[in-house]
């Protein structure tokens, strides 16, 4: 990867200077993997759908942003990044479900509260791109709880070689009904005693998201070693986001998050995140393992 590029997407993720090592030890061997899988493909059949899949603040728009950078410097193959949380529902109609199914779908993470439909036509779109033409990927503003309008998304322009897809629950399966009925923390034992709420979300998971998922052909895991260093991490990335928000005033908002904030938000992903550090790497083709301080340690290829 050239330098000056390097320094630019490690000064765009606030990442110290020690995070070449991270980069030459990890990614580009993964990037090498990936472009490998590639090569091996049908060209009627080219364009690769992989998932990336970890925790809160693990660090998957970091290693996706990095791999596509990567895959097109070493490799010249054209890649397009979606995240999952680009695909929020407006705010408005989270504040809709609020109102007609559970208060607690005015949250935005979990399974139910995405525009699924709009994820698939967007992959779709994508894998028969050609030369002359864009698309244009929606992308959502956590300062201000909602999507940016359509004249703000990004544009990917030609032909697409690999589509990265992460978000926190990529892949997550739904649980069995009778793991439902006891409440895992204080939010779904004081807001949702009934278990209507994360049923809800169970259903949504089974039902819509597996076709989503369907899509991707690849999955990589970032494996967190438990559910408790996820509020460290995620505090750390709302600190990156009030930072940002500071340094441009006209991007001031009154959605940041403070601890307290952060650990009742956290409480919401709690069921699904501990069931995905369980069961998805052991279906994923590649699994980085971090440890406590956020480092890989290890990268296991299926």
């Amino acid at each position: 990867m050239k330098q000056s590029q390097l320094q630019a997407l490690i000064k765009h993720h606030q990442l110290p200077e020690t995070f070449k090592l991270t980069i030459n030890e990890w990614y580009v061997p993964l990037a090498k993997s990936i472009a490998a899988c590639v090569d091996d493909r049908d060209q009627a059949n080219k364009t690769l759908v992989l998932g990336i899949q970890g925790a809160q603040g693990s660090g998957k728009s970091t290693l996706a942003h990095f791999l596509s950078t990567i895959l097109n410097e070493q490799y010249s193959l054209q890649c397009a990044v979606l995240s999952l949380d680009d695909f929020y529902l407006h705010n408005y109609q989270r504040k809709q479900l609020a109102k007609t199914v559970h208060p607690l779908l005015q949250t935005r993470g979990v399974p139910g509260t995405h525009d699924v439909d709009l994820a698939i036509a967007i992959i779709d779109t994508l894998r028969q791109q050609t030369k002359n033409q864009s698309t244009r990927i929606p992308r959502f503003n956590k300062a201000i709880d909602d999507r940016f309008p359509e004249n703000q998304w990004d544009i990917i322009t030609g032909p697409v070689d690999i589509i990265l897809l992460e978000g926190w629950c990529v892949g997550c399966t739904a649980q069995p009904e009778n793991q439902l009925i006891e409440p895992i923390n204080q939010l779904e034992k004081q807001e949702d005693s009934d278990g209507f709420w994360r049923t809800y979300v169970n259903n949504a998971l089974q039902n819509d998201y597996q076709k989503l998922f369907r899509q991707m052909e690849k999955l990589i895991v970032l494996q967190a070693p438990s559910f408790e260093c996820v509020f460290e991490w995620r505090w750390l990335q709302e600190q990156k986001l009030i930072e940002k928000s500071q340094q441009d005033p006209s991007k001031q908002s009154t959605q940041l998050l403070n601890k307290t904030d952060i650990k009742r938000f956290i409480a919401h992903y709690e069921r699904l995140t501990r069931h995905c550090i369980s069961a998805l790497p052991s279906q994923a083709d590649w699994v980085l393992t971090l440890d406590e301080n956020h480092l890989i340690t290890e990268l296991i290829s299926s």
